[in-house]
């Protein structure tokens, strides 16, 4: 079967191509049934448009390689349901926040990471003994000094910046002349300093009372029948003229009652702040000059840090040093064995996409990045560390799957990697405001390993039947009587069929504590891989329609057009192939 979407699609962003799979069935990776009952209904993509795959998000389908599939709710064993939140609402649990800032000091070297105990052997009994290596304390000590070290280096730079906005204001008369102004200084204000006298207060990094020591040298210069500029107006004045000489990414500069304050720019509860973010210009990242491998970077450099965090955007393709990456986890987080990890399987799962890239525009229409299948990657110090499989569309970031490296698992990068996916949208809908949402993928009530999902609230669930979004904490109720649900039915349960009138409260109350008591590690998998990877789809073969392995799949005929319903602009032609 094959469609075709017509050419009135949202600024002609070409059209949608795609085979009808019909029904499959395969054995289940979440409830290791061993029997076939997973079944979904799937469609092999040759060419589909953002505009189209949003809608089909948003009816519940996914995508895995070229591969969409939708789970039929009704018959199959493990019921999946689209999750997403509003990223504008995202509110940071505690963990969510001991994440981001487990990552801050590990960038300044605070972190005290726990080396591998090594076994020694006991002169007198012969028998291997463990014994903790010091140089770890040793190693962090060091790491303190040196941070110390930039973060001086750094107050010194700002203090310089400070005297030539100074020596600026002289020389346009906000000064008199002829007066030998003092050097500015500028200290690093501690979390215990940290008043809230005013809004903002929260965010300061550094300060300075430079303003104070001027009005104090002006007083001495000047007869005393004059009128002296006071503190808070020189300071003013000074910031004014910083803001004019010097661009301080990362950080924003504002005079209050006479003193010269550095704030962060993050403005979320879970940033740390005192990171200075460079946005380097598009750049080829194979260095082949190819517009298809254009990226945009970001460089979190914490000015007392000891080690640098880059994060990079970069358009969907094959990439060496991630398939390395791909390979180390493979192997040694799903105990993969190394023939089993290739290049067409990397390429088949993360890197092939059939979504249409959308240039960007200056219109508020598309983001900078453009619309399509990205990959974003974490760099610590240049050393891939983990890259996530993302897809930008005109409504949402949808996250597919995340890459981490083991040695790194104490960082929480699967975590780290979803507050950072969040902050993106939210960053973004400056530019483009459509981007309101970050998709997390599917959510099996059943399955513990899809529980973390729901951590990040407030969190939503779009109802089977209805195609209408349900917050989380209602649709919970539902799901505890049965696996699959109407879940816009909670209305019937808000009008008394429920003997609970606080439904709602009860379900936050159970789903915090199933949170606290869940052993929820590091790893933030998704469903692609436990669904599509063990069975039928597990090889890039057994996915492509030219090859006869397809042809031999357990498929059965289905009508494409009661599922493919509602997708804007767009209007489909169907011809029904009969495969052998």
């Amino acid at each position: 079967m094959r469609g075709e979407a017509s050419s009135s699609n949202i600024n002609n962003r070409g059209r949608s191509v795609v085979a009808d799979c019909g029904r499959q069935k395969s054995s289940c990776g979440y409830c290791k049934s061993g029997a076939r009952t997973s079944i979904s209904h799937g469609l092999w993509a040759q060419s589909i448009t953002v505009d189209d795959y949003q809608d089909l998000l948003d009816q519940g389908w996914r995508r895995s390689g070229c591969f969409l599939y939708k789970p039929e709710m009704e018959t199959t064993c493990c019921p999946s349901y689209t999750i997403r939140l509003k990223a504008s609402d995202f509110v940071p649990s505690k963990e969510q926040n001991r994440v981001y800032r487990r990552m801050q000091r590990f960038l300044d070297g605070t972190l005290d990471v726990k080396k591998p105990v090594q076994p020694i052997e006991d002169p007198a009994t012969g028998s291997c003994v463990h014994q903790v290596s010091s140089s770890a304390a040793d190693e962090s000590l060091s790491h303190k000094n040196k941070g110390e070290k930039k973060t001086e280096e750094f107050m010194q730079h700002l203090s310089n910046q400070i005297d030539n906005a100074m020596h600026a204001c002289s020389e346009v008369g906000e000064f008199p002349s002829g007066i030998q102004l003092p050097k500015a200084l500028v200290k690093k204000v501690s979390h215990s300093e940290k008043k809230p006298l005013f809004e903002g207060s929260e965010d300061l990094v550094y300060t300075s009372n430079i303003a104070f020591q001027i009005e104090a040298t002006l007083k001495r210069a000047q007869s005393a029948g004059k009128d002296v500029q006071q503190s808070k107006f020189i300071a003013e004045k000074v910031v004014n003229s910083l803001n004019q000489l010097t661009k301080f990414s990362g950080l924003s500069v504002r005079a209050y009652n006479g003193h010269i304050n550095f704030h962060s720019s993050g403005k979320d509860e879970y940033l740390d702040g005192n990171i200075q973010i460079v946005t380097l210009p598009e750049e080829s990242a194979t260095g082949s000059g190819s517009k298809s491998s254009l990226s945009i970077s970001k460089c979190f450099i914490n000015p007392q840090g000891t080690k640098k965090l880059e994060i990079r955007l970069k358009r969907s393709s094959f990439d060496r040093e991630e398939y390395e990456l791909y390979e180390r986890y493979q192997i040694k987080v799903h105990n993969d064995s190394p023939d089993h990890v290739t290049e067409s399987l990397y390429m088949g799962f993360l890197v092939e996409t059939p979504l249409i890239f959308v240039q960007p525009s200056n219109d508020g229409l598309v983001p900078p990045c453009g619309f399509g299948s990205f990959h974003q990657q974490y760099l610590i110090d240049g050393q891939l560390v983990a890259f996530g499989v993302i897809d930008i569309l005109p409504r949402c970031l949808s996250s597919k799957y995340l890459i981490w490296d083991p040695d790194y698992a104490f960082l929480s990068l699967g975590k780290y990697s979803a507050i950072q996916e969040i902050g993106w949208v939210k960053e973004n809908q400056v530019s483009c405001p459509s981007l309101q949402y970050y998709y997390l993928g599917y959510y099996i009530y059943s399955c513990s390993k899809m529980r973390y999902k729901a951590a990040y609230r407030p969190s939503e669930l779009l109802c089977p039947l209805q195609y209408k979004w349900v917050p989380f904490d209602v649709a919970r109720p539902l799901l505890d009587k049965k696996k699959y649900a109407v879940l816009s039915d909670y209305a019937s349960l808000q009008n008394g069929e429920s003997s609970n009138s606080g439904v709602a409260e009860s379900a936050l109350e159970l789903q915090q504590d199933e949170i606290n008591r869940e052993d929820r590690n590091d790893v933030r998998m998704d469903d692609d891989e436990e669904m599509l990877v063990p069975e039928s789809e597990s090889s890039d073969d057994e996915l492509e329609p030219e090859t006869s392995d397809l042809m031999s799949l357990g498929i059965e005929d289905g009508d494409v057009t009661k599922i493919l319903i509602g997708l804007r602009g767009s209007q489909v032609r169907y011809k029904v192939c009969k495969y052998k």
